[in-house]
């Protein structure tokens, strides 16, 4: 199984910002102590990736940030996104997982999920690969799922747009015929941008045409998560 990507700062500075004495750590319960160091690493995180893209940009990256809760409660949930991410890359192993902030960052490229220039069909292959991370899903019925679609250069802009669109809704209706709630979808298609490969060769425009998702608490584990700390 490969190494899931993960964003981190050391804990000795995340332990400096938590607690400014040995008092206050005596007087956090056990949720909070547990939550302690994800929560305030996730924020940090979250600042300086937000700053140096843009407030996290457009796509994954950018929605994973955007719904960073904070705090301890922050804390909580990034630990259950932590076994999430580990049951997704342990079920499918050819996805690229980074957990970042309190969500995950999840990119099925040309080893999980191909397309065909033009096409926006999904193979049997895809199929197959997107099947693997349907019981993780269920297993995790609290999280929304936003799935971006992206194309190589060929065609015009505007003619990609919309099939990157195309793409993503394709994956989203094939994981909800599995039985994953269509409630917790959202699609959106950004065409050529941000490709992780160059255009110039036929391997690189295989790399770019991909989905990519961004995992998130729903608003009930958001609440369940602050009525932990609270115990």
């Amino acid at each position: 199984m490969k190494k899931i990507s993960i964003v981190a700062i050391a804990t000795i500075l995340v332990i400096g910002s938590m607690f400014t004495s040995c008092e206050a750590l005596k007087n956090t319960n056990n949720a909070q102590k547990g939550a302690g160091i994800g929560a305030v690493g996730g924020a940090v995180i979250g600042g300086i990736l937000g700053n140096n893209l843009g407030k996290g940009g457009k796509g994954a990256l950018g929605a994973v940030l955007g719904g960073v809760v904070g705090g301890v409660a922050g804390g909580v949930i990034g630990n259950k996104m932590d076994k999430q991410a580990r049951e997704i890359d342990a079920a499918l192993p050819g996805a690229e997982v980074v957990r970042v902030g309190e969500g995950i960052k999840l990119v099925l490229n040309e080893n999980a999920v191909r397309f065909n220039t033009n096409k926006s069909s999904l193979t049997a292959e895809a199929q197959a690969n997107l099947d693997k991370l349907v019981p993780v899903f269920k297993e995790y019925p609290d999280t929304n799922i936003t799935i971006y679609g992206y194309t190589d250069i060929t065609g015009t802009p505007k003619y990609n747009l919309k099939l990157s669109g195309e793409r993503a809704a394709s994956v989203r209706d094939y994981l909800a015929s599995r039985g994953v709630s269509s409630t917790r979808f959202q699609v959106t298609g950004l065409g050529i941008a941000d490709p992780i490969a160059s255009n110039e060769t036929a391997e690189g425009r295989t790399q770019n045409r991909r989905v990519e998702f961004a995992i998130t608490a729903n608003e009930k584990m958001i609440q369940e998560a602050k009525t932990e700390v609270k115990q």
